[in-house]
């Protein structure tokens, strides 16, 4: 277990995963494969409160951090924007200082980047993304702890994203290149991830040694891929355009035919809800090489040991 002296992530937030030194990344994946083995909950934050701030609705961000929170022997509010007067007006400041006087932690899952900056700027406890419109690194600490177990390593592995340019494409690609795990990003043509969150990768990837690589092609992107990743082609909040990306993206689709370029050992991953028949088929999604569940379970070993860190 992790002593007070060894943990550097007391009162720190997580808003993106740039923000955070490889260290930090491996302490927290490596801090959650140990409580996953221990399988015993150890009450690390007996008479701790989270507040869990949804704009956005969610299963398994709300599970893992309400389960998390409760085997850690602490306390989780759910606060929708219904429960809350930030919803009704109340400057996001405002909400953040109130919210530090009577709380341990702050999970929230919104829209716009900006609302989980301000929280963060006037907080005086810990704030965590549980996922915005431009990140979810929460999500992708799951899948890194995922890649770990399956690959006991990052190094020469290429995890290779197929769909669209989302707050997966910008968080998968910051955390490959923060612990030096080659990724390849696939989109159509005017799906691609944010220019600006590529040249970070890039950047953040020139430290340890990763690649990272957008592209159209998928044949040349996908292939001789370790680990293939896929989402919804309509994110939450892109419902009206579903019919236009369906057309779009139909040749993106993850199914047997690509996978024959991958590596046989290949594993497939997504990070849920899935719609069978339109990113991925049923063939993939439920064959021998989706490790989708696992993926999902591990989000909660990973906000335990996120929660236990910070808080």
């Amino acid at each position: 277990m992790i002593t007070q002296n060894e943990n550097s992530l007391k009162g720190k937030h997580l808003l993106t995963l740039a923000d955070w030194s490889t260290e930090d990344i491996q302490q927290i994946l490596n801090y959650a494969i140990q409580l996953k083995k221990e399988k015993q909950p150890k009450q690390l934050l007996a008479g701790k409160t989270l507040g869990m701030i949804f704009e956005k609705s969610s299963t398994r961000t709300r599970v893992s951090f309400e389960v998390g929170m409760l085997q850690l022997g602490g306390h989780a509010l759910h606060l929708s924007s219904r429960d809350i007067q930030m919803g009704r007006g109340e400057s996001i400041a405002d909400t953040a200082k109130v919210l530090s006087r009577y709380l341990d932690g702050i999970m929230i899952r919104t829209f716009q980047h900006e609302i989980v900056e301000q929280l963060a700027e006037h907080a005086e406890i810990p704030v965590i993304n549980g996922l915005t419109d431009d990140y979810h690194p929460c999500q992708v600490l799951a899948d890194l702890m995922t890649i770990l177990e399956y690959k006991n390593t990052f190094s020469g592995q290429k995890l290779a994203y197929v769909g669209d340019g989302n707050n997966m494409a910008h968080s998968l690609m910051i955390g490959s290149a923060k612990v030096g795990l080659n990724c390849t990003i696939i989109t159509p043509k005017n799906y691609e991830p944010k220019k600006e969150i590529v040249l970070k990768a890039k950047e953040i990837a020139q430290k340890t040694g990763a690649e990272i690589v957008v592209t159209h092609e998928l044949k040349e992107g996908i292939r001789d891929a370790d680990a293939v990743y896929t989402d919804v082609w309509a994110s939450m909040g892109w419902e009206d355009e579903a019919n236009e990306r369906v057309s779009a993206f139909q040749e993106y689709q993850v199914n047997e035919e690509m996978l024959e370029l991958v590596h046989p050992d290949y594993i497939f991953m997504h990070c849920l809800p899935a719609h069978r028949g339109e990113e991925v088929t049923a063939e993939v999604i439920d064959g021998p090489n989706s490790v989708v569940f696992d993926e999902a379970e591990n989000r909660l070993h990973v906000q335990k040991a996120l929660m236990a860190s910070v808080m």
